[in-house]
C-alpha cells in the first residue's frame, strides 16, 4: 500500500509579488527551493496563513537569492502581496518506509531568506 506523506514545507514566506496575468503557478527563489528539496514544476499545495485559503499548483524557479515568492495567474487573486504563506509538497510511497521517512522543512527569515 502506498500512502501520501509531507515530503518538504517552507514554512511562513512572505508573497513578495502577485502577477495576475501569467500563465499560472507559483514562482519561488531557487535557495528556497534547493534547501526545501522541491523541484521546477513540482505539485505544491500553497496555504494562506492570512486568510485562510488553500490552493494547488506547480514551482516555477525564481531567481536565486532574490527572496522571490509570487503567486501567478488565478491564484492571485487568493493571496495577497505581504500574505504568509505555507508551500507545501507530498511524496507517495510504501508504509512502510513512509514511517521511517524524514521531511524536509525550512524556516526562513521574515525576509524570505536563509
Amino acid at each position: 500500500m502506498e500512502i501520501q506523506v509531507l515530503k518538504s514545507k517552507i514554512h511562513r514566506v512572505k508573497i513578495t509579488e502577485s502577477n495576475l496575468n501569467y500563465i499560472g503557478s507559483i514562482t519561488i527563489d531557487e535557495n528556497l527551493m534547493e534547501a526545501a528539496n522541491m523541484i521546477e514544476n513540482e505539485k505544491v499545495q500553497v496555504l494562506n496563513i492570512d486568510n485562510g485559503e488553500r490552493l494547488e499548483t506547480y514551482i516555477i524557479k525564481g531567481t536565486r537569492g532574490s527572496g522571490m515568492i509570487c503567486m501567478n495567474g488565478p491564484a492571485s487573486r487568493r493571496v495577497s502581496v505581504g500574505d504568509t504563506v505555507i508551500v507545501i509538497s507530498y511524496a507517495a510511497m510504501d508504509f512502510e518506509k513512509a514511517k521511517e521517512y524524514k521531511p524536509v522543512i525550512i524556516f526562513p527569515k521574515e525576509d524570505n531568506s536563509l
